[in-house]
């Protein structure tokens, strides 16, 4: 009886569900198109009951969000390139590739559709560590670094506004984003 008052163990049935469900959402999705997946065909893919969704989860909007939130999640450290203008360009033009992909408009429009904002905040959470990880290192090497809020507004804001409104940005244009964001920040965008 103890251990229930603890809450849920990391690693126990709760992960368990968690892992399998997320399984079962995106090999659905591989399958078959996204209008045609439910919640009772995600839980007879994943081995558990409908209910078992409904209350993690409440609904199947929530529920691809959840999903896309973990897709969403970087699984490496950004290149170092030796600058932190280049290490950001390099993760700049990286996300902005990722998230213009179909996969990447797809996990954007599931993160907002979901009535809660701990979506989008997760995500991101993850982009300013990312930036934290850029930052850090340029500050290592001495060198100037654009603000984190200043990164988010100047650079990751306007990829995904022009992501959301499908005019992505080439390549030469996240590197002016880079540039603004360096402007007047010590010794500008080296």
């Amino acid at each position: 009886m103890a251990d229930r008052e603890a809450g849920p163990r990391p690693g126990g049935r709760s992960a368990r569900v968690q892992a399998s469900v997320h399984r079962a959402v995106r090999e659905l999705l591989a399958r078959m198109d996204r209008a045609e997946v439910t919640i009772p065909l995600i839980a007879q893919e994943a081995g558990v009951t409908p209910s078992t969704i409904y209350r993690r989860w409440g609904e199947l909007n929530e529920l691809l969000a959840d999903v896309a939130v973990e897709r969403l999640r970087p699984d490496m450290v950004p290149v170092e390139t030796g600058s932190g203008r280049g290490d950001l360009l390099a993760w700049a033009e990286q996300y902005a590739e990722e998230m213009a992909s179909g996969l990447g408009r797809e996990m954007i429009r599931d993160v907002l559709a979901a009535e809660g904002a701990a979506g989008p905040r997760r995500c991101c959470a993850y982009a300013r560590q990312q930036i934290e990880t850029v930052a850090a290192r340029a500050a290592a090497r001495d060198e100037a670094f654009p603000e984190i809020d200043a990164v988010l507004d100047r650079v990751i804001a306007p990829i995904l506004f022009r992501i959301l409104f499908d005019e992505a940005l080439a390549t030469e244009k996240v590197a002016g984003l880079v540039d603004g964001a360096f402007a007047g920040v010590g010794g500008g965008a080296r």
